[in-house]
């Protein structure tokens, strides 16, 4: 008779985990891709699981998930860090988008139906609307799955995981102080006229200049000291929510 009552409290251990897991790794997520966190800030376990009230078993398994989507880097002995690509490994990530992103193409001109092409100019729209209201955060999280999106169309799932990753390293290299756009929503409007129009050398030439303009708006070093729940939007962790302390 104890069973159903052992089940049912590992049941509610586990949707407990996973709702503090998700939590954190989304707002993570999000401080890095708004530059919020700079590139090579330092996580720590108990920093984060301080602010959370969660285990360090379960921040560990939020800094692998941000380290397979290539925002943190982790280094046996040296901690978790914000992703920080040298001029090298930039220059290879662009190079390798270059390659990747213009394959997609011919498929995408070949297969992708008007619907598909409604969505994308949706989602364009959408990143015009951020931009022009002063909405840097969401500007960015939409510039950058326009990518995924374009990706998506092609139908190869490795490549959209790769991409992926390599989409989001290089949204941290883009200068959080320049004015221009760091990914330019009339660019992707003239990708996916091109596309519509199944004009594949166009969309091509397209996306190579758009690539190209990415590349030159890196990310200039930061080394402003930062305060890691300010970042995270959390001054008081538990002002708002009831602790989760949730043991390994």
């Amino acid at each position: 008779m104890r069973r159903p009552i052992t089940l049912a409290h590992e049941d509610a251990h586990q949707a407990a985990r996973a709702h503090v897991e998700d939590r954190m790794y989304a707002a993570l997520y999000a401080a890095i891709m708004e530059h919020r966190l700079h590139a090579g800030a330092k996580l720590t376990e108990q920093g984060l699981a301080d602010i959370y009230g969660a285990a360090r078993y379960n921040v560990r398994r939020v800094l692998m998930r941000l380290a397979s989507d290539g925002l943190i880097d982790l280094k046996r002995n040296r901690g978790a860090r914000i992703a920080k690509p040298g001029a090298k490994e930039a220059s290879d990530m662009f190079e390798l988008r270059q390659t990747l992103e213009g394959a997609l193409i011919a498929k995408v001109a070949r297969f992708a139906q008007e619907l598909d092409f409604l969505r994308l100019r949706e989602l364009i729209a959408r990143e015009r609307e951020a931009y022009m209201g002063g909405d840097r955060p969401r500007w960015i999280r939409l510039s950058a799955d326009f990518h995924i999106e374009l990706a998506r169309l092609a139908g190869n799932m490795l490549v959209v995981d790769t991409l992926r990753r390599l989409v989001s390293r290089t949204t941290l290299m883009i200068s959080t102080a320049d004015s221009q756009q760091p990914c330019s929503f009339d660019e992707h409007a003239a990708i996916v006229d091109a596309l519509a129009a199944r004009n594949v050398d166009g969309a091509r030439a397209a996306m190579a200049r758009h690539l190209e303009r990415c590349a030159c708006r890196m990310l200039r070093p930061q080394h402003e000291a930062f305060d890691l729940r300010t970042a995270l939007g959390q001054p008081d962790a538990h002002s708002n929510e009831p602790e989760l302390n949730i043991k390994d």
